[in-house]
């Protein structure tokens, strides 16, 4: 029997009682008082989907049946309150990995290596502080074999040592005997691109079935939309928001995102078999989550709760806490201290995120979350948002400027050419019309349980003064906090993350030193992570990098690669010693 720690949880939770449906549920909220027990070193699962509003049975929305998603919910606690920190996927995914908000990092502008001829700009990365780790990494320092199934997209380059294995294939069944691991597997039909024409699943998450067998290929590109399973009836009656048109191109965009959540259940259902079969599921502590808000036109890239809030679905081992929801707020920069509080170790300070799970879980819950909107692929705009579990705060710092932005890539779903249509054509409502206003008001209040798609500014009604005035304060702590300055042109940002140099600063080469047997490893630059292998006096290479931490032994004969790597910067050179 694995030894076992428990962890105190005292909350006021929702108890979920089933009745006709998954859809219905009647609710009773009661004091609880319990403890999680968990093994020392919990074995730790994501299932991660993209651009994922609240569209399923355990969060309200029957449209669709998702047996998979539904039974986690079933056997775990549903978290409603989840937001990222941008409607968009690199800076919220940036913010995961570190623990900090990507406006403090040099990390929200979408993205830091692209569209450098339209902007002007050059490629760079976010740089966090010195100290600062991708959080798989100091996973893997703490014993854990750490593999994600594919998707990085960090606004930096992922270090070697960020994980044992990042690829289509990688899985936990990939570690060494025992040891626990923290795996993760994204799921990408649900990305805004599954809306384009043609339509059809993507070939490649089919390896989601293949349970990493690297001997399975798949074709390039997508499904025939008549190749492509149909999970749900395209004669659907959907609940289209007010935001967008009711139109018969618009029902079909809201089919295909059904129809891509439905196959993206199948694929957590099949991860979820291997689990069970490996006879890991009792001592796993699953997350299922999205990595910003849905993908439709008004949603992705926004800061209104369409484009931050996301499903959050935890199960933990022997369905503990099972049926119950916790509505507290969370934020994607908790996860990260999460994690580590799960496994018994310490968050670090830089951290900015709280712990709301394991031994260092804090003491408060958020009263706070804070978003952002910079610039998206060749447009920019400066947003900041602060929501409260009532009322969100949102600051134009470029009022003069619409809020539509004629991003490219949107402009390929069907439906965002047939609001611009309608748009030239005066057909829009005067609701659909809010997002093609030619200027902003500087400030924006909203009452999101009144007005859950944030439609009726409050911002200049007396009777929300105060209101205003708290989060108005708020945010503008939190901006002082993580050293944000929203107007701040990006090539100045730029010019401080390399402390005024023309170009993106280089780590400097790993020093190997020997005594005797014993390998020691250093670099010049602070904060950089040390990645090893070490290779056998007969050649053999292994695949996966090690994370220095301190000085190790190995045999006469054998050759010790080495690279240095802060985040932000170029990895050093790769640099090898014999030991003679």
């Amino acid at each position: 029997m694995l030894p076992i720690r428990n962890i105190t949880v005292i909350c006021i939770c929702t108890i979920l009682f089933s009745c006709k449906n998954e859809s219905e549920k009647s609710q009773k909220t009661l004091p609880i008082t319990s403890k999680t027990e968990l093994p020392l070193k919990p074995n730790i699962l994501w299932l991660v989907t993209e651009d994922m509003g609240p569209y399923i049975p355990s969060f309200g929305d029957s449209t669709i049946v998702t047996p998979n998603l539904s039974r986690l919910a079933k056997e775990g606690v549903v978290y409603p309150n989840l937001y990222s920190t941008s409607g968009v996927c690199a800076p919220s995914r940036a913010a995961i990995t570190t623990g900090m908000y990507p406006s403090g990092i040099g990390a929200n502008h979408m993205r830091t290596t692209s569209y450098t001829e339209e902007t002007g700009l050059p490629s760079y990365g976010a740089v966090p502080p010195a100290e600062a780790r991708m959080v798989s990494e100091l996973l893997r320092m703490n014993g854990y074999y750490c593999s994600n199934n594919d998707k990085e997209d960090y606004q930096f380059r992922a270090p070697k040592t960020g994980w044992d294995e990042s690829s289509p294939y990688a899985h936990w069944r990939n570690r060494g005997n025992d040891q626990p691991f923290f795996s993760v597997f994204n799921f990408t039909d649900t990305h805004e691109s599954g809306l384009f024409e043609p339509y059809g699943f993507r070939n490649i998450e089919t390896r989601h079935y293949r349970a990493g067998d690297t001997t399975y290929t798949w074709k390039s590109d997508r499904m025939t939309e008549q190749e492509t399973p149909v999970h749900l009836s395209k004669e659907t009656e959907f609940s289209i928001p007010p935001y967008l048109p009711d139109t018969p191109t618009v029902r079909r965009d809201m089919w295909k995102a059904y129809n891509n959540i439905a196959e993206m259940d199948r694929q957590v259902g099949a991860i979820l078999k291997q689990l069970e079969d490996d006879g890991l599921l009792e001592n796993t502590i699953i997350f299922f989550y999205g990595d910003h808000g849905g993908p439709l036109p008004r949603e992705k890239r926004l800061v209104y709760d369409s484009g931050l809030n996301t499903p959050l679905i935890i199960r933990f081992p022997n369905k503990q806490h099972s049926e119950t929801k916790d509505d507290q707020l969370l934020s994607f920069v908790d996860f990260a201290p999460t994690l580590l509080s799960l496994i018994g170790v310490e968050p670090p300070k830089y951290m900015q995120g709280k712990a709301f799970l394991g031994d260092y879980k804090s003491k408060e819950k958020r009263k706070y979350i804070h978003g952002a909107a910079d610039r998206f692929d060749g447009f920019t705009d400066v947003i900041r948002a602060v929501r409260d579990n009532q009322f969100k705060y949102i600051r134009n710092y470029r009022p003069d400027q619409g809020y539509y932005l004629p991003v490219e890539y949107r402009e390929r779903i069907p439906t965002m050419k047939e609001m611009l249509r309608m748009h030239d054509e005066g057909k829009l409502d005067s609701i659909q019309s809010l997002w093609f206003r030619e200027k902003k008001e500087a400030e924006e209040l909203y009452d999101c349980e009144a007005d859950p798609y944030e439609i009726n500014n409050l911002a200049k009604d007396p009777a929300y003064g105060k209101k205003l005035e708290e989060l108005s304060t708020e945010m503008d702590r939190w901006l002082q906090e993580i050293r944000d300055n929203p107007n701040l042109p990006e090539r100045e940002l730029i010019a401080q993350l390399w402390n005024g140099a023309d170009s993106q600063p280089v780590t400097l080469e790993p020093k190997i030193s020997f005594n005797q047997n014993t390998v020691v490893i250093s670099s010049a630059t602070n904060g950089a992570s040390l990645g090893y292998k070490v290779i056998s006096k007969e050649g053999k290479t292994p695949k996966v990098w090690q994370v220095y931490s301190q000085p190790f032994q190995i045999p006469e004969g054998s050759k010790v690669v080495a690279q240095a790597y802060r985040i932000g910067y170029e990895p050093s050179a790769v640099v090898e010693k014999n030991i003679e």
